[in-house]
Order: structure tokens, then sequence, then C-alpha cells
């Protein structure tokens, strides 16, 4: 590859007027460890029983730990920023304006997770220049079961008509 084309590359960028409703991506896995939970439990502080010990948490409906929610919220999250659109969309995201998440099964040590991306809206904003892109995240596991679905709203600046509304 020639220098001029990967500097190109580099200038490659995705905003609000590139993304339609519809448009499908898919993240690589990645496998939840113990050492995940660990580190999470001693970041955020919670030592929560049901993440953290083997005995207690045996003898819930789980049957054993089970990975903490936002552990399991900010895997998605890193998942999808290894994607190369996103690559591309970081020039033009301004900031998230919204999360809605719903758990829906327990994540495990050793379940390997991806996420599936949707666009699901796309709505001008009132400033100038902007507008809000809904992606439907989905964490599934190696089973194809989906554990957390979650909607994201994030302002991306646009180049076209987006809020000039």
């Amino acid at each position: 590859m020639s220098a001029a084309f990967l500097r190109e590359l580099e200038s490659a960028a995705v905003d609000f007027d590139d993304l339609a409703v519809g448009d499908r991506f898919v993240t690589a896995a990645r496998t939840v460890t113990e050492a995940d939970i660990v580190a999470f439990a001693g970041l955020s502080g919670d030592f929560n029983q049901l993440h953290t010990d083997a005995e207690f948490a045996a003898a819930t409906p789980h049957g054993k730990r089970i990975a903490h929610g936002l552990l399991v919220l900010s895997i998605m999250s890193g998942l999808c920023t290894r994607l190369p659109v996103n690559r591309f969309m970081e020039r033009a995201i301004i900031g998230l304006a919204g999360l809605e998440a719903k758990w829906l099964r327990p994540v495990f040590i050793g379940d390997t997770l991806h996420v599936v991306v949707e666009v699901v809206a796309k709505t001008p904003s009132r400033k100038p220049g902007r507008g809000t892109v809904g992606f439907r995240r989905s964490a599934v596991n190696q089973a194809g079961q989906t554990v957390l679905e979650t909607t994201w709203a994030i302002v991306m600046s646009a180049r076209g008509a987006a809020g000039a509304a």
C-alpha cells in the first residue's frame, strides 16, 4: 500500500449523513474471564457476593457466579469501538445523549460475547450540523442467546441537512 493511500484511509470519516436506518454491523467476539470480574469489582467497588463468592453464588438460582451487568455493558461498548466503522465515526461523535438497557440473561465466566449493532433511528437536531443516531446493540453469547439489549442515542456531526430543521 502506498503512503498516500494510507493517509487517505486515515482521513476517511463517517458522520450522521453516511448512516442509514437498517445498517447492521457485527463485532468480533470476546470471552468473559475471572480476571475481568475481579478487575471490575476492584474498579467499581461492587463486591456483591453474586459476582465474587463462588459458594454464595452456588446457592442462587444461577448456580454459579455471574458477571456484573455493568461489566457486560462495558465489554459491549469496548467491542463496538473495535468495529472498523466506529474508527471512521470517531471524529463525528459529539457525545452520548441517552442509553437504555435491558439485561435478559446472566453472563458467566467463560461465556463468549459478540455484539450486533443496528442503526434504528436518525433524528436531525435543532442545532445546525448535527443529528442523533439511535443504535440498537445486542450482546449475544456463544449459544446465540441475546444477554443484553441496549439502545444508544449518539449525537454526531453532519455535513448535510441535519440540524437545518
